[in-house]
């Protein structure tokens, strides 16, 4: 099978998946980073980073932020692929270019063994692709002390979407149960929504301004979510990749400032551009139907939607268990963008 760019959901990107053969570099360095734990402060060698898809959507935000954060970081493309400016970006920065796929095995293993951390934002299309990314962990004998998978959305052991979504989930489910049983190191990222005006037929809301004409509400409007910027996003991840208090646990995203329903946000935008826009009901039974049409990205993004701003999935399940931990409560430090500045951004 050939390099395949996959077009994920809203909450899960396209990427390049990719193996080996370093064609350039830039300062991979190793830096020193400053890490507080409980109240002590060390320093510490940062880790080697590998990102499996840093040409992609969220993939990009994540490179970005590693090599932004001072870690050594290699990024794994397609040699063809059509996404030479971010590659260049990528090397700019000073980041390791790696050509390959994850179907050349050989390579895979080659790659893994160079690095102290993978990070895999592979697409919706590849999910069950990454258990080649756990075999070659496994036989890299040990040298990763943590691994990645491609979540950036949901918890997908705690939220029960309807079809075509719930597939989506149970193969995710199946990449966390297979890195478990080979006690590899890991980190679950559940950034919850990508900030911007979630649209329910839109896999990259970011990718368009909030509406100029009218709103369309699902359900009632009432049901709140957690919105993360993509470069923050990326900024909190690479803050768990060295942490302890991280390891084997499901990191959640969830702003208190960015915890809001649509009619909250519908209001934040009438203020920025000084007008009231009308408001269409969007019904269960609209999504649903979307969702059942099986047509894909748009029938996954509308059981995403129909979960999110009817079942209110993000928050229904609080984070008191031993294997959960919230992002802004580990690094108050970090600012983090809220909806209220996103929006500016539009104007």
């Amino acid at each position: 099978m050939a390099c395949a760019s996959n077009v994920a959901h809203q909450f899960v990107t396209c990427i390049q998946p990719a193996a080996i053969n370093i064609v350039s570099n830039g300062n991979g360095n190793v830096g020193c980073d400053v890490a507080c734990n409980g109240g002590n402060v060390a320093a510490s060698a940062k880790s080697r980073v590998l990102v499996i898809g840093a040409t992609g959507f969220i993939g990009r935000f994540v490179a970005e932020a590693s090599v932004k954060s001072g870690f050594p970081t290699y990024a794994l493309v397609r040699p063809a692929t059509s996404r030479q400016k971010t590659v260049q970006a990528l090397k700019d920065s000073g980041a390791h270019i790696l050509n390959g796929c994850l179907e050349d095995y050989g390579s895979l293993v080659k790659a893994v063994r160079q690095v102290d951390v993978v990070i895999s934002t592979v697409g919706g299309g590849q999910i069950l692709d990454q258990l080649k990314i756990v075999d070659a962990i496994k036989e890299a004998g040990g040298t990763v002390k943590r691994f990645l998978p491609s979540e950036f959305g949901h918890d997908v052991d705690q939220a029960d979407p309807h079809e075509p979504a719930l597939g989506f989930y149970i193969e995710k489910r199946k990449i966390r149960r297979a890195v478990e049983e080979a006690m590899i190191p890991y980190t679950y990222i559940c950034c919850n929504s990508i900030a911007g005006w979630p649209y329910y037929y839109h896999t990259h809301p970011t990718e368009l301004p909030p509406p100029s004409d009218r709103f369309e509400i699902y359900g009632d409007g009432n049901v709140k979510a957690f919105f993360v910027t993509g470069e923050d996003i990326g900024a909190y991840t690479m803050r768990t990749v060295d942490d302890p208090r991280t390891l084997n646990k499901s990191v959640h995203f969830r702003p208190p400032k960015n915890f809001l329903t649509l009619n909250e946000m519908a209001t934040i935008w009438e203020n920025k551009i000084q007008k009231t826009l009308p408001r269409v009901v969007i019904t269960e039974d609209d999504l649903l139907v979307i969702a059942r049409a099986n047509f894909m990205p748009s029938s996954i993004v509308a059981a995403l939607t129909h979960d999110i701003f009817i079942n209110g999935c993000q928050f229904k399940f609080p984070l008191g268990g031993p294997h959960d931990v919230e992002a802004c409560e580990l690094y108050p430090d970090l600012k983090y963008t809220t909806i209220e500045d996103f929006f500016t951004t539009y104007l």
